[in-house]
């Protein structure tokens, strides 16, 4: 995608806010980016991350119904906590390319996190917490939230999520417009 649109890794790197080698390292499979990171290079191209993940559909028929297995994956790279860590699980309701609405249904295990940058990108989101227990941090606020417990607010705020639990939290989230 950075050849497509004429980049250097130095550009894209520039653009992003990473080093050249981080570029380099991602792109030969030797490093998986954090989300926060995987967002900051995918805005420098432009794309989001639901365009970067999904599989396009191939029905002329409009699709209203999915089963588990057919949410699309959005962030497969271990949660940086190192080799063999846990992974956070983003799984999205069909292809948000064709929506308004993003459904998200989210797994943190133990331990887990969106990684050591606050997350920020457009639009607004919302959850609730399903099972386990969540830390969310939004601007200046942190809070604890335990299942039946909700959150909404405006993305471009800096954020960040983390499971401080023994056991793995889920969260049934939507962000509008679809931008992550």
């Amino acid at each position: 995608m950075r050849e497509a649109r004429g980049l250097s890794q130095r550009d894209l790197a520039a653009r992003a806010g990473l080093t050249n080698g981080a570029i380099s390292l991602i792109e030969q499979n030797k490093s998986s980016p954090s989300v926060a990171s995987l967002k900051r290079l995918l805005d420098a191209l432009p794309m989001t991350m639901s365009d970067f993940f999904s599989e396009v559909e191939e029905n002329a028929a409009p699709k209203y119904f999915y089963s588990a297995g057919e949410f699309i994956e959005l962030s497969p790279q271990d949660a940086g906590l190192g080799q063999g860590a846990a992974r956070v699980s983003l799984r999205q309701l069909g292809n948000a390319r064709h929506h308004a609405l993003q459904v998200l249904h989210e797994t943190y295990p133990p331990g887990s996190d969106t990684g050591p940058d606050l997350l920020s990108h457009e639009g607004e989101e919302a959850g609730v917490v399903v099972s386990g227990i969540i830390e969310i941090s939004v601007a200046d606020q942190i809070r604890v939230l335990n299942p039946g417990d909700g959150y909404i607010f405006d993305s471009r705020l800096p954020h960040r999520f983390r499971n401080l639990g023994e056991i793995a939290c889920v969260i049934v989230s939507a962000c509008t417009p679809p931008t992550f």
